[in-house]
């Protein structure tokens, strides 16, 4: 490759790579000690800090009959041939769902543009075929249907269905979206602290997100579904993966443990899902055979992409933790949170600000804000992000930001708005809400 594994060239999205390609290449095999530095390498690339891309997921609903479940062949029809002015790629999840992924923004504002006059023109092409949108981190009323064809999904269905983990597995491939942020790894010298200062912003940013808090059509009395079935799902791929001292190294270590999920035929491209818990390494050093041979390069990058924690790393890092929320507060989410990671100010504000409630995620999730030690975390951590400078926070992003700061300081997060429309109209008047859309 031209580029550092998993990273995205410059005029692409900062972003995971298409989820099903058709080619695989084979390549030789490699030992514990190329695998190890194969993986290492790919986690962080030494770069300036600055770029921001952005990833937002919502789904997508049947305006005249919300309660269904939108057809693979209608969702299809309805986005094909789409041009989209800002060129962020458009994906389709396992349930249907629509993801944006921007190109690489040189901030978080030009990011947001590209997302926002990208996602004007999908929300156009969407009403022209009788469907809309609905940002909230969990479907609250439809059951959990895959409607994706691809292999990938039907193998990551058959892992964690043999694992255990059926349930969770479907609410998340089906019922479930994100706002994802993307930034730049930074230089090398600063990555065990980066990385660390991300991990400890965990709960109190799953708190102030939360915006998930009924999945098909069950109010479990969670301030984020979304946060909670992610906390439950798999700690081998899905828990947080120890950064400290060498980031780089502690990602290839997880990778290494973690067991395999899918195996592609480098003839074919075909997955075939792996249903026992054979971990990386025991694949890698020869102890367990996968499709009668050892792993190559692309099949560490294979692996790596079904990795699912909180922060991962892809030459960039990548923050998954973030519930989708409605058009009215994601620009402000996305700005709060790349500015208490990418400005100095804002950065040492909110490490102090979250001291208390690090190991607080699942509270946050379950809770959220109503915590109140949760609560003065938020409410510090907007004002860090308040505080960071125009050439992180440009000035027409505060008012979104101060936004958040209102909603907190009585005691909301979009979660509460879910809840105010599900108790006056009921879970599937959700769907076509104006207020979460």
């Amino acid at each position: 490759m031209g580029v550092p594994l998993f990273r995205i060239p410059r005029e692409q999205p900062l972003s995971r790579p298409a989820a099903a390609p058709d080619a695989h290449d084979a390549g030789p095999p490699v030992d514990h000690t190329e695998a190890r530095d194969h993986l290492s390498r790919a986690a962080l690339t030494d770069s300036p800090v600055g770029p921001v891309g952005l990833e937002l997921e919502r789904h997508v609903v049947d305006l005249a009959d919300p309660g269904s479940v939108v057809s693979w062949r209608r969702l299809n029809a309805a986005i094909a041939g789409l041009e989209l002015p800002a060129r962020s790629r458009l994906t389709l999840e396992p349930g249907g769902q629509v993801e944006l992924s921007t190109t690489v923004g040189a901030d978080c504002a030009a990011a947001l543009a590209a997302l926002q006059a990208d996602d004007g023109v999908l929300r156009v092409a969407l009403r022209d075929a009788g469907l809309g949108l609905h940002a909230t981190g969990t479907d609250p009323a439809r059951s959990s249907v895959r409607i994706h064809p691809g292999e990938r999904y039907a193998a990551m269905a058959s892992y964690f269905k043999a694992a255990g983990y059926a349930a969770d597995a479907t609410l998340m491939m089906c019922s479930s979206a994100s706002l994802q942020v993307n930034l730049e790894a930074g230089p090398e010298r600063g990555w065990a602290e980066r990385v660390a200062h991300i991990h400890r912003l965990s709960a109190a940013l799953i708190a102030l997100s939360a915006c998930s808090p009924v999945a098909r059509g069950a109010d479990n009395g969670l301030q984020s579904e979304r946060g909670a079935m992610w906390q439950r799902l798999d700690p081998s791929r899905c828990a947080p993966f120890p950064g400290q001292g060498d980031p780089a190294g502690a990602w290839a270590s997880f990778a290494l443990a973690a067991p395999v999920m899918q195996v592609c035929d480098p003839a074919t491209g075909r997955r075939t899902p792996v249903r026992g818990r054979i971990p990386l390494v025991s694949w890698v050093t020869g102890e367990r055979m996968l499709a009668g041979r050892r792993p190559t390069a692309a099949d560490l990058d294979l692996h790596a992409t079904t990795l699912f924690p909180p922060l991962r790393l892809r030459g960039f890092l990548e923050l998954r933790l973030l519930d989708a929320v409605p058009a009215r507060w994601w620009p402000g989410l996305a700005a709060l949170t790349v500015a208490v990671i990418d400005d100095p100010v804002g950065a040492d504000l909110a490490a102090d600000a979250v001291q208390s409630v690090v190991r607080r995620t699942s509270a946050a999730a379950r809770v959220g804000i109503r915590d109140p030690e949760l609560r003065r975390a938020a409410t510090r951590l907007i004002e860090a992000a308040l505080a960071a400078g125009p050439a992180v926070l440009a000035p027409h992003l505060r008012p979104a930001v101060e936004d958040w700061a209102e909603l907190v300081a009585r005691g909301r997060t979009p979660a509460d708005l879910v809840r105010d429309r599900a108790r006056r109209d009921g879970l599937v008047a959700c769907l076509t809400a104006p207020e979460l859309a």
